[in-house]
Order: structure tokens, then sequence, then C-alpha cells
């Protein structure tokens, strides 16, 4: 960590805790060199991490559009499959007290086809978590069957959809086999901060910016490698930095439909920056509840309340 000001310890609440958290950081840190979105730096210690205090500031429209624009960037450094932890885990952490289910960070074994993200979305991040639901509570036996109706129509991939564009182009640049994006997945409003631009004295100077017009790998749309402008935000402005992810490999849209479940200002200009970077899929709004599916039932698993009956009321549209 380069900042010479203040910064906070984090402790683990669970054993591993805080380990994978740096290394989800440090992940998702990588492209900030080629545009990608800030990542909040870290160093670490047994049981601790370390990073600044960030000036807390406001969204404005600009900064919206400049994040959604970097965020594209982030998502395009890939990963090689659905599920997979940062590198360098070591299998033994869950990613907090979500129970997350996590893979190592390498491909499917030759000869072996791909997961696609229908059959992980339903067996990863939504089937885990109907039994302790029903258990404790959170939801009825009712909802449970709502849901459970959903994951069969995962499976069977009714709601399969291209990833965003940039992620594709990147994905088949490095000559993956399935195409799978590098995202926070834990992105509701609280986890990005607005920060002044002119407080960071830690990111490189491409970080924010998104793809500019001189990346080659910058496509207006998903096959025309038309260059887009340089969207780099005024100095001075605030910009979107990423705090406490589970990062992991999964589907663009998640990130950005978890950003609309409890409310982030300036949402539609964070969508529409990403949009023109990194072009979304055809019916991606049809689906932005679908994607929220992942952030309702981890808070319906961890905090019960109202939380099943609005996860159930939400997969009733795709069941």
């Amino acid at each position: 960590m380069s900042s010479a000001g203040p910064t906070f310890r984090k402790h683990d609440d669970l054993p591993g805790a805080t380990g994978l958290e740096a290394l989800g950081l440090e992940w998702l840190a990588e492209p900030m060199a080629d545009g990608g979105a800030h990542v909040v730096p870290v160093t670490t210690g047994p049981g601790w991490i370390d990073e600044p205090r960030l000036a807390a500031g406001s969204v404005t429209a600009s900064a919206a559009e400049a994040f959604g624009r970097a965020l594209a960037v982030t998502h395009a450094a890939g990963a090689p499959v659905f599920g997979a932890a940062p590198p360098g885990w070591d299998g033994r952490t869950q990613m907090g007290r979500s129970n997350e289910r996590i893979r190592p960070c390498r491909s499917e074994p030759a000869g072996t086809a791909p997961q696609r993200w229908g059959e992980f979305f339903a067996e990863d991040r939504l089937a885990p978590y109907l039994a302790p639901c029903l258990d404790q509570g959170s939801m009825t036996a009712r909802d449970v069957a709502v849901i459970e109706r959903v994951c069969e129509r995962l499976r069977d991939g009714a709601f399969d959809a291209d990833q965003p564009a940039l992620v594709r182009r990147a994905a088949r640049e490095r000559g993956d086999r399935i195409a799978v994006a590098r995202t926070h997945g834990d992105l509701w409003t609280g986890n990005v901060m607005w920060v002044p631009e002119r407080t960071i004295d830690w990111a490189p100077p491409r970080a924010g910016r998104g793809p500019g017009a001189d990346d080659a790998d910058a496509p207006a749309t998903a096959d025309d490698p038309a260059a887009l402008p340089d969207p780099a935000p005024r100095r001075g402005d605030v910009v979107g930095v990423l705090i406490d992810p589970l990062a992991q490999g999964a589907h663009g849209e998640t990130d950005l439909a978890a950003l609309g479940v409890f409310g982030q200002r300036h949402l539609e200009r964070i969508v529409a920056g990403y949009d023109e970077a990194s072009p979304l899929a055809d019916g991606w709004r049809e689906r932005v509840g679908l994607h929220q599916l992942h952030l309702l039932i981890i808070h319906a698993f961890l905090f019960g309340g109202s939380y099943g009956t609005e996860t159930a009321s939400v997969a009733r549209r795709y069941a």
C-alpha cells in the first residue's frame, strides 16, 4: 500500500476470511492498469488486513458513467470457470458467513465440458440455501418450491445469455473455453465508495478510465471493434472504489443487478456507461431480477425476516 494516510485494520471474523478478502481485492485490482475500476489497496498479516481510510464523496452522473465503463474492463479480465475463487485460495475458507460455494481458480480438466452459467447459478448460488432457509423459517415450503422451479429452468438453459461484449472478446483472445467475468460478487451499493480522485495516490494512471480510444479491445458492439472516445473523468471528480468483495468468476450481469437491490444513485448512468463500453446481451433488462436472486437469497439465509418472501416474489417471475 503506497498511501501515507491513515489506515484501518480488519480482523478475521472466520478463520482465513481476511486472507481470502485480500486475494479478491488483489485479483480485482489487476485490471486497474488497463482502465478497470479502482480497487482499495490492501496489506495483509496473520488474521488481519489493513486498508487506507478513503475520503467520502457523493456520486455524480459523470462519475457513475465512468465507473460503469471501468467495471466493464474489470469484468473482461475474466476467470477460468464460474464460481472460481481468486488465485491463491487454499480451498479451506468459504466466503464469509454467506457460506458461498467457491471453486479453484483453474479450468475444467481436458475432456470435461465447462459448466454453463445456468447450471452454476442453480447449483452453487441458489439451491444450497433452500434447505437452510426452510429449516430456519426464512422461507416457506411454497417459497422453496418456486425457487426450485427456477433452478430447473436454469439447469435446462432457459436463461443462459451471452456475457457482455468485452468479456466475450477477451475470452476469445485468451482462448478460454467459456466466457466468464471476473466479478466483485457482492456489489451492493455499500461496497462501492465514491472517493474524490485527488485524494487517491495508490492507483495506476489508467485506473477508472475504462476502455479508451487507445485500447484495441474496446468494441462498440460485440463484433465491431470501432474505438470509443477516451472517457477519462475530470481530475477532481469522484471515482467509484470497490471494497469488501466476494470476488469470483460469474456473469457480468450479476454485478450490475446487485447494484439495484438496495438502491444505487445514478444506477441508470452506471449501466449506460457499462453498456457503451461493453454492450449487454439482448434481453438483459428482463434478467435483472433473476440475477438479483443471488444477493436476495444470501440475505434470506443470513438475516431472515422479509428477505425470504422477497426472494420468492422475485423468483415467481422466472418460475
